[in-house]
């Protein structure tokens, strides 16, 4: 099974980690769950049973992995939860107009729900289809639909 687990990785690896990055906005987190997916993903390989695609699988475990991140965080620093997934570092090509608009709208997508967020970044960055972001969330295709159309609604 670990010949399983590194051709998951192989083939999957940098997309969990640019997800987790889309969740959490740091390099080192979003490395740091990564691998605690994969741990996990190890761990729990006998449970897959093949319904959706690996790459949904893993997003799941790395989803929860997050969320858990999260709790733990805002139990131990009580840190607001937008402080942990706000990106503050400014880059000089940000003072380009096109740059300040995108910022905006990503302070808007952070600003969210946690689970609108997760699905607008999914669609938009992941570019994940509502059936595997349906089954990310343990729900369906038309709850993912209807809740991407809310969010969108929410940022325009």
């Amino acid at each position: 099974m670990s010949s399983d687990m590194e051709k998951y990785y192989r083939e999957n690896g940098r997309k969990v980690f640019l997800y987790l990055m889309t969740l959490c906005g740091n390099a080192d987190t979003a490395e740091e769950l990564t691998q605690e997916t994969f741990y996990r993903a190890l761990r729990s390989v006998n449970k897959y049973k093949g319904e959706s695609s690996v790459y949904t699988w893993l997003c799941g475990i790395a989803r929860n992995a997050w969320l858990e991140e999260l709790r733990k965080r805002t139990r131990h620093k009580g840190e607001e939860l937008s402080e942990l997934t706000e990106d503050n570092a400014l880059r000089p090509d940000e003072a380009a107009e096109s740059s300040d608009s995108r910022l905006r709208l990503l302070k808007k997508v952070h600003s969210l729900p946690e689970t609108e967020k997760e699905l607008i970044l999914l669609r938009a960055s992941q570019e994940l289809s509502f059936r595997e972001i349906g089954e990310i969330f343990g729900k369906s295709e038309n709850w993912a639909r209807v809740t991407y159309y809310r969010a969108k609604q929410k940022l325009m």
